[in-house]
């Protein structure tokens, strides 16, 4: 450094380098990407905090569930116990499937020819509307995982490019002097990850609890129409 540079750099003005102190003498540009970066991070949290308890309660259901269908109670009983509340997970399966065998035996005509089909067409859209409310908001922990780190690499590129310019325009190449502005534009970045990392490791996490849950459901369902094909097997016999 020559004298010179020495001297101004001297002279000027100590800057803030607390995190606050970077955020506010950012560029405006690079303030909207923090903002928008701690936004999504909060309503990344939220969304983990919200999926871990659902995933969690939807175990522990069907495990209370598992234990009372196999628990040697009639299907009838358990039917009217469980239709009575809202049914989630394996609960959900075994009334939408209970329901659908019972109004084919409602009435006069019974429409048993093919009974064994709709219930598996019943089981399968069960299946696929539970699976999406457990998945529910997880795109949005995918989309901040991989373009995170990329809208606060922008935020970086807008504030080197600001800070380049304002030493252009002071003629002054001191580290004291250029380090702030690179400091407030790598804190965009810094922010990026801050919000995609979390939201990476939980999507992974919480996808592979959903897919899991996914397998208990379709494991259930192939029980439970064995189950019930037995039955009108043995009705349809009896008619003959």
């Amino acid at each position: 450094m020559n004298p010179a540079d020495a001297m101004q750099a001297a002279q000027a003005p100590v800057a803030d380098m607390t995190l606050l102190g970077l955020f506010l003498q950012a560029h405006f540009v690079v303030k909207l990407v923090m903002l928008g970066l701690l936004g999504a991070s909060v309503w990344c949290w939220a969304i983990i905090v919200d999926k871990t308890l659902l995933v969690r309660r939807t175990k522990e259901e069907m495990d209370a569930f598992e234990d009372a269908f196999w628990s040697g109670r009639s299907l009838e009983e358990l039917y009217r116990s469980f239709n009575d509340r809202p049914a989630t997970g394996l609960a959900a399966l075994f009334v939408a499937a209970m329901r659908e065998w019972k109004r084919s035996f409602e009435g006069s005509g019974r429409q048993i020819q093919s009974l064994n089909q709709r219930i598996d067409k019943v089981l399968d859209v069960t299946i696929q509307r539970e699976v999406e409310r457990l998945e529910s908001r997880l795109l949005f922990l995918a989309s901040i995982g991989s373009a995170g780190p990329y809208i606060g690499l922008f935020g970086t590129v807008w504030g080197i490019m600001t800070a380049f310019t304002s030493i252009a325009a002071s003629k002054n190449t001191s580290l004291a002097v250029v380090a702030p502005g690179i400091a407030e534009a790598l804190f965009a970045t810094a922010i990026g990850l801050f919000a995609a990392i979390p939201a990476v490791l939980a999507y992974n996490k919480l996808q592979a609890s959903v897919a899991k849950s996914q397998s208990r459901l379709e494991g259930f369902a192939d029980e439970f129409s064995a189950i019930l094909s037995r039955q009108i097997d043995e009705r349809l016999s009896l008619a003959a």
